[in-house]
């Protein structure tokens, strides 16, 4: 009986401990994220105003971000709109076709490695595969471009996708797949109408997430989209994003230009900070319908 009480007691102690360690993690994670973003706004609360939203970065101090927010619009939907669809194939492959072989297991270290490859890397490989051709069958007329650009961050946001897609095909309960199966249905089938719309709200999350993700991405971008100070919509002209435009402020000597990229940061913050809100929310709204 003393030593049930000792067990016990002991699992209490050890229960209490890792409890307040991961409240006192959880604190420490809320006060650099209400830091990060009360320095960004700080420093930034004096170019938060509507010409910032209204206009080009051509007009310098006098100027806003609307080209970069509209370039950052279009690069981050070209990415995502590439990503999505192969990295929700390759993860249901993964998952429902290569889920106990070698080749299941090489190709998701191989995803790993992709998901934390430097994305510099990323930038000059697209560089390379894509830049450089384009000038050379355009004879220079073509450079650098926001389909460029779009390609490198897709590069980004496929193997958060592939990792997302495969996780949560791999928790539908495998009783599902036997009752399908059991009645006929073929694979196929199986897989698009049951299972993936039993995982899609974690599927979407994937996607918010990799979103969020190449959100703030500079360098690659550097490299492939280049930048520009007027506006344009063309996929194939050099196209202004809002890190490359805050990288570039942050480096000018004018403090104008630094509260302007400063609220530029802001901006993406907050953007970021809504997208992974609404992830959190499709996943608990799906948790609750299940419930």
């Amino acid at each position: 009986m003393a030593g049930n009480q000792s067990l016990y007691l002991s699992r209490r102690i050890k229960n209490v401990v890792a409890l307040s360690l991961s409240t006192l993690a959880t604190l420490i994670g809320l006060v650099f994220l209400a830091w990060i973003l009360w320095e960004t706004l700080r420093q930034g609360i004096g170019a938060l105003n509507f010409k910032l939203f209204t206009k080009i970065t051509a007009y310098g101090e006098d100027g806003g971000l609307l080209n970069a927010m509209v370039g950052s619009l279009i690069i981050n939907f070209i990415g995502i709109a590439i990503a999505t669809p192969i990295g929700v194939m390759a993860g249901t492959w993964l998952a429902e076709y290569a889920n106990r072989t070698k080749l299941g297991e090489t190709i998701r270290f191989l995803n790993d490695i992709l998901l934390s490859a430097p994305s510099i890397v990323l930038g000059l490989f697209v560089y390379t595969i894509v830049v450089l051709p384009t000038t050379a069958i355009t004879s220079g007329s073509t450079t650098f471009s926001g389909l460029a650009g779009g390609v490198a961050l897709a590069l980004i946001a496929l193997p958060v996708i592939v990792r997302t897609t495969d996780e949560m095909l791999r928790l539908v309960p495998s009783t599902l797949r036997e009752a399908a199966l059991s009645l006929g249905v073929p694979q196929w089938k199986l897989t698009v109408n049951i299972l993936i719309r039993a995982a899609r709200s974690g599927i979407i999350t994937g996607v918010l997430l990799a979103l969020a993700r190449i959100s703030g991405e500079t360098a690659p971008l550097l490299f492939t989209a280049f930048g520009n100070n007027y506006m344009t919509a063309n996929p194939m002209d050099k196209m202004s994003s809002l890190p490359q435009v805050i990288y570039q402020y942050a480096n000018d000597p004018g403090e104008t230009m630094h509260a302007i990229a400063w609220a530029g940061a802001f901006v993406v913050t907050m953007f970021v900070l809504l997208l992974s809100l609404a992830s959190r929310l499709v996943l608990s709204r799906n948790k609750v319908s299940h419930d």
